[in-house]
């Protein structure tokens, strides 16, 4: 069988599906439900970028990116940066390349658009993805965005 991973807008098609994917109980307080993140797009309409992940025409979880918005919030535009936003592969989907295809996809849009650089947060617990983004060239900042790690990887 052939994998047909792609992205899809978020649509009142597929909003139920989209709204539906579901992370690991032991993961969800690692990452908001889609739910919130659709809330955010909303509000940050100019900014956010949401895409369900399918594979073929079934849901396997979905992203948000972010595209040149002023990092240190102060609009003195010193630090402008795109990333990825928000990650959720659903539970049962885990573990199957879909989290790298996620962030292959955003990176790719980065480029597209100009970008020579991807940036990302993660909670820094046991239980949380930096292994996942190390493995992926994700490497610290050294700062910190909440309580969470600030990770960046170079697409150059």
């Amino acid at each position: 069988m052939t994998s047909t991973r792609r992205l899809e807008k978020i649509t009142p098609d597929n909003f139920d599906a989209a709204i539906g994917i579901r992370v690991r109980l032991d993961q969800e307080h690692l990452v908001a439900p889609v739910v919130k993140s659709l809330a955010e797009a909303y509000i940050h309409p100019g900014t956010a970028w949401p895409r369900l992940i399918l594979d073929g025409d079934r849901p396997v979880g979905f992203l948000m990116a972010f595209f040149d918005i002023d990092w240190i919030g102060d609009s003195s535009g010193i630090d402008i940066r795109s990333g990825l936003w928000r990650l959720n592969i659903a539970a049962g989907e885990q573990g199957q390349g879909y989290g790298r295809f996620a962030v292959e996809s955003v990176a790719t849009e980065i480029r597209r658009r100009g970008g020579t650089l991807l940036t990302t947060t993660w909670h820094p617990s046991e239980d949380g993805p930096e292994r996942f983004y190390r493995a992926l060239g994700f490497r610290p900042t050294g700062e910190t965005s909440g309580d969470q790690t600030v990770g960046e990887l170079d697409l150059q």
